[in-house]
Formats: C-alpha cells, sequence, structure tokens
C-alpha cells in the first residue's frame, strides 16, 4: 500500500483501518470476523487502526486487544478518542485519563500513538448544555491535559476531531499548541450528514487545507458519508435522515459509478485519495469482504482529472472546481 505524509507524525498508509465497523456501528458483524478483519488490513499494509471507546461500547478497542494480545506489530500505530463535552476545566484531565486506562485495559496496551478529542469544538456561545466542548474550556484545559499526557509518554501525540464549528476548528488548527491530526469530513458531497449540528458549510476541504498548511496530518473520515455513497444502507435509515437526503443526493453519482464499471462505495473511496491534503482514509469496513473492495480501490490510484471532474459537476453543477 501507498503511503503518505503524514504532518510532524511521519509517513502513514493511505488507508487506515476504522473503529466503526468492527465495532458494529455500520451494521452487524461478529467478533471473529472483526479480528480476521484487523489481520487482513494490516497484512494489506495499513499502519493505523483508528478506534474509540463509543464504537460499540468499546467493542472496536476489545477486538484489538483480542487480535494482538498486548503486542502491536512493528510499525502499526493505534488511536483512540474520548468524548469531553463541556465540563468543569478541573476535570478534564482526571476525565481524559480515566477514559485512557479504560481503552488500555480493553486493547491490552500502555500506550496510543495519537488521542484525539471525540466531539465537536464550538464557539462558546453555542455551547448549550454539556454535550459539545467550548473553545475557552479547551484553550484552557483540554490542550494543556493531552500536552501532559504526551510528556508523561503515555501518548504520542494528540488529534482533534475536525466536525464542529468550521471558523474553530481553523483556529484550533493555527493556534499554538497545534493538534497533530485532525479528523475531517472528506467525501465528495462534502456532508458530515446527521452529524451536522451547525449552520453553513462544512468547508472541509478549508479545514483540509489549512491542517496541511500547517503540518498537521489529516485523516479523512466518512468517504462514504455514512453509506449514502454506497448501493444501499446496511442499517436502517429514516426518510428525512440526512443521510438518506445525501443518499438521493447521490443517485447521478450511482449510475456513472455503474457506468464505468465500479461500485459507488469503490469509486468513493477513490474520489477522496484524490483530494489534495488527505494523509489518510479511515475505512468504515466491518468484515473482509468489504475491506478487500477497498484494497482494490486503493490499487487503482487516484482518479484521472477528468473524472475527479465529472464527478464534481454532477453533485454541485458550475460550483466547484
Amino acid at each position: 500500500m501507498n503511503t503518505r505524509e503524514f504532518g510532524q507524525l511521519g509517513d502513514i498508509s493511505v488507508m487506515s483501518l476504522g473503529g466503526g465497523g468492527i465495532g458494529q456501528v455500520w451494521g452487524t458483524t461478529n467478533r471473529a470476523e472483526a479480528i480476521a478483519t484487523v489481520r487482513e488490513a494490516v497484512h494489506s499494509g495499513i499502519t493505523l487502526l483508528d478506534v474509540a471507546p463509543s464504537y460499540g461500547d468499546g467493542e472496536a478497542e476489545r477486538v484489538i486487544g483480542d487480535t494482538f494480545q498486548g503486542a502491536l506489530p512493528t510499525g502499526l500505530r493505534v488511536s483512540t478518542k474520548c468524548r469531553l463535552g463541556n465540563l468543569p476545566a478541573k476535570d478534564v484531565f482526571s476525565t481524559l485519563e480515566t477514559s485512557l486506562k479504560r481503552s488500555f485495559s480493553r486493547m491490552q496496551l500502555n500506550y496510543v500513538d495519537i488521542f484525539f478529542l471525540h466531539g465537536m469544538i464550538v464557539p462558546d456561545h453555542m455551547c448549550e448544555g454539556d454535550k459539545w466542548t467550548p473553545w475557552s474550556l479547551f484553550v484552557e484545559a483540554v490542550r494543556p491535559a493531552f500536552e501532559y499526557l504526551v510528556h508523561q509518554g503515555r501518548i504520542g501525540a494528540w488529534g482533534i476531531t475536525g466536525i464542529g464549528d468550521p471558523s474553530t476548528i481553523l483556529d484550533a488548527l493555527v493556534d499554538d499548541p497545534k493538534p497533530a491530526a485532525v479528523q475531517v469530513i472528506a467525501n465528495l458531497l462534502d456532508s458530515a450528514g446527521g452529524l451536522k449540528h451547525f449552520e453553513g458549510p462544512t468547508r472541509s476541504r478549508e479545514i483540509i487545507d489549512t491542517a496541511a498548511q500547517h503540518g498537521v496530518g489529516v485523516c479523512g473520515i466518512r468517504a462514504v458519508q455514512a453509506g449514502a455513497l454506497t448501493d444501499r444502507f446496511d442499517r436502517t435509515v429514516q426518510d428525512h435522515h440526512p443521510d438518506m437526503l445525501d443518499y438521493i443526493k447521490a443517485e447521478p453519482f450511482r449510475m456513472l459509478a455503474k457506468e464505468i464499471g465500479e461500485t459507488p462505495s469503490a469509486l468513493a473511496h477513490r474520489y477522496t485519495l484524490t483530494m489534495r491534503g488527505i494523509s489518510t482514509v479511515v475505512l468504515g469496513t466491518k468484515n473482509r469482504e468489504e475491506l478487500q473492495e477497498c484494497m482494490q480501490a486503493e490499487s487503482k490510484g487516484a482518479l484521472d482529472i477528468s473524472l475527479f471532474s465529472r464527478i464534481n459537476e454532477l453533485i454541485y453543477p458550475n460550483e466547484r472546481a
């Protein structure tokens, strides 16, 4: 598998295995198949496994533990996450530490390469309740806590999920200390689907470009937009759910995929691999069959400019270069 520069963290495989599939977020699988999928991903050249406690209530992390029994192959990196929301500044470090210890226990590890803030960072005035992390808390307590965990040697680096308020995410990418990595929506629709909780566009390509310009590694997430860019959903989605609306909007894309003899999923992944600034595309595959489809897509390489432009024209006529 090809590799790319991952910010200041060296090189990374152009595809990474996410925990959503093996954690049964994207349809049903079983522990044995999830373990087999992880083993095949690593054998295929994937060098980052990206999991989180919330993927199947810890299931994705347990799969990592059961697969490697605490002995990761040389060169394989693991990332996990913690969802903080809005809590008192004095509780930030202990919350991160407790979450990390539980992740270590499930994965049978005592170190992770990247520890992500899982959730949205927003301006203080947008932070209602305790669901999202306000900018002031991020600056006052979250960044220092992550930096201290790096200093302690329990994590190699820290990152953020770049799906919050776009202006705030852009601030986080240029204000020191910067994250080492950011996870950004990267699909042909520029859509976060049901994850979008703010007005206006996602500005995902601007976020990707800014991260790349400032030496922050970019993990492209939701290449198939939660299934909207596949043949069909593998879970029940209501008619007016944002993901279903994206599925309907993408019908011309599915017709194009059929015309050129590719599956929509494979073509969507190749599109994201072609986007400027992406270090690695995080896969949501839940079994070996889906993984192999993505591996075959990667082996075909980036799209030529004419096909890339044609897809853009289908989705956003006369709007995107």
